[in-house]
């Protein structure tokens, strides 16, 4: 929403929100800071505007903040809280009944509807004067103006386009380039682009997607690991969209027909926040996938990442050796790079030289020298652990060993006195060696430096909403051996997801880490010198007392951390 924007001056003392200005609302409230607003007010001097756009555009506001300060100053009720939001079937109902023009509303950016002798709308900016006075001509009583997220006002005019075109009649936009690097900074486009990345962040998403289809394009969260569908947005506002996320992380925005990468550094919610933009050619338009990477991480540590004790104990020894190599596996997406980060910075005493090779530097760590690969330039994963060899370092963090020569240079690195941690795309831990023999290495050389191999995966947490369950009896016979070792007398606390307004009705917040952590001993290596099978070398891990993923995962269920349906979900475990 577009807001108000008069001149700011001291707060009164009384909490009467209708006669203060939106900034002192907004600092009263605690929602920015004072010297946010100073900043907004001389951006708003040089440049006009509203104060609120102004402050969401430069990050220091959320619109759900936004929101309930101007409800607080204007006395708007706010859709999907106060009201309901109208139906298709009902904004077309006044169209007909109030002789609306669909394109003048579409122009203005607003919505109007009736129930039953009230009439609502919803505009874009709800204080336009000709808005107001076009409205008043047009209907026999007073308009009540709504408030409403961006994304509410986007779909219900998205209605009346769909309308517009089952009519026959074109709402398309002009997309050369040229207009589109100046749509890419007016101020709706900036706003819409903002909003989107700041919803992102205030309901915990890890990426967002934006994914053009032939007549609109969806805005897409992943939550917890899972996909959620926030918005659906006419085609034409795609292209202005993907123009200024393409503009802002230096993407080539004439380019269309190769993928491409970049960066955005920006603040968002009072958060400083590092964007990794990808944008990938379809059939229908290029696919952008943002991975929002705040740069102060506060579950850098591993006490916060969902080790058991006895695991975390092994991690912590094995981090602080003095040479050899520590793999972590699995898939994209399972926490892998927090988890070497946090072994760093286990590892980061002081006394030790930290470097790391990576594609991408996902988070600034203070005395760790971190090198970012640049292939395009000859700085491969390769080329550059060559040259950090004589940097005298004591711990080596190589983002993925992906070929043969980096898995050469990794193994040299340890056996030379070097503490090599790693990360490799293996379903389970003893994976591990049958990636790095296929991929060439001799089984001398995969078994003899390597100490340890961790796989891990991450599920999603129950909410505080979750209620007692019970669970079939195999799958507690499974967990049996393990907790009565772990959790000598505490009882099991099955739970299962109800879901409620915190965690959006999926019954799931947030998520955890489960994990299978193999220490390599004198019988694997010679497993592994004797070029075993993957199962046998599982086989010989089991007996050995490792526990494998399922089971753990199993256990963080039984303590009431997870369920076992999620656990199923993640590691596809047969019980």
């Amino acid at each position: 929403m577009v807001n108000s924007s008069h001149n700011q001056t001291s707060d009164p003392s009384a909490d009467d929100f209708s006669v203060m200005l939106l900034g002192q609302i907004l600092v009263h409230l605690n929602y920015i800071q004072a010297r946010d607003l100073d900043k907004a007010l001389v951006v708003q001097q040089q440049v006009g505007g509203r104060i609120g756009a102004i402050l969401m555009r430069a990050g220091s506001l959320s619109e759900a903040n936004l929101l309930e300060a101007l409800t607080l100053q204007l006395g708007f009720k706010i859709l999907g809280r106060d009201l309901d939001i109208p139906t298709a079937e009902q904004l077309l109902e006044a169209v007909d009944v109030l002789q609306l023009n669909i394109l003048w509303l579409l122009q203005h950016e607003a919505v109007v509807w009736r129930i039953d002798t009230s009439i609502y709308c919803l505009s874009r900016d709800p204080l336009s004067s000709l808005l107001d006075e076009t409205l008043s001509r047009k209907c026999p009583q007073s308009v009540e103006y709504c408030l409403a997220r961006s994304q509410v006002l986007d779909t219900l005019l998205n209605q009346l386009r769909s309308h517009q075109r089952e009519q026959g009649l074109d709402v398309t936009l002009d997309t050369d380039i040229q207009h589109l690097r100046e749509m890419a900074e007016e101020a709706p486009v900036i706003e819409l682009v903002n909003n989107i990345i700041s919803q992102a962040m205030e309901e915990r998403a890890s990426d967002i997607h934006i994914e053009p289809e032939a007549d609109t394009f969806d805005v897409r969260y992943r939550i917890d690991g899972i996909m959620f569908t926030r918005r659906t947005l006419p085609k034409p506002r795609y292209h202005a969209v993907a123009s200024r996320l393409k503009l802002v992380s230096g993407i080539d925005i004439a380019e269309r027909r190769l993928p491409q990468d970049g960066r955005i550094g920006m603040r968002i919610n009072g958060q400083e926040l590092d964007i990794r933009v990808s944008s990938l050619p379809g059939v229908n338009g290029e696919s952008i996938v943002m991975r929002l990477l705040p740069k102060e991480r506060q579950d850098l540590m591993l006490e916060k990442l969902g080790y058991l004790d006895d695991h975390l104990r092994l991690l912590r020894d094995w981090v602080s050796q003095p040479h050899g190599i520590v793999l972590v596996t699995g898939p994209t997406g399972s926490g892998k790079s927090t988890t070497l980060y946090s072994a760093l910075d286990e590892s980061n005493d002081g006394v030790r030289k930290i470097i790391t090779v990576e594609d991408p530097v996902e988070f600034r760590l203070p005395h760790v020298t971190q090198v970012q690969v640049h292939s395009d330039i000859g700085l491969t994963f390769a080329a550059a652990l060559r040259s950090i060899l004589r940097q005298d370092p004591d711990v080596i963090m190589i983002g993925e060993i992906r070929d043969l020569e980096t898995a050469e240079i990794a193994v040299q690195s340890a056996l030379t006195g070097h503490l090599v941690l790693s990360t490799l795309h293996t379903n389970d831990a003893m994976s591990a060696f049958t990636r790095l023999i296929d991929m060439g290495i001799e089984p001398f050389l995969a078994a003899t430096p390597i100490i340890a191999v961790q796989a891990q995966r991450l599920v999603r947490k129950l909410c505080s909403c979750s209620q007692p369950s019970n669970v079939p009896i195999q799958i507690d016979h499974k967990v049996a051996p393990f907790v009565s070792t772990l959790f000598p007398g505490q009882v099991a606390n099955w739970r299962r997801p109800v879901g409620c307004k915190d965690c959006q009705h999926t019954g799931y917040r947030g998520r955890i880490g489960i994990y299978e952590l193999v220490g390599v001993t004198e019988n694997i290596r010679n497993s592994v010198l004797d070029r075993a099978s993957l199962s046998i070398l599982q086989q010989q891990a089991r007996a050995e007392g490792f526990r494998d993923l399922a089971t753990d995962g199993l256990i963080k269920a039984w303590l009431g951390i997870t369920t076992a349906e999620e656990v199923h979900r993640v590691t596809s475990m047969h019980t």
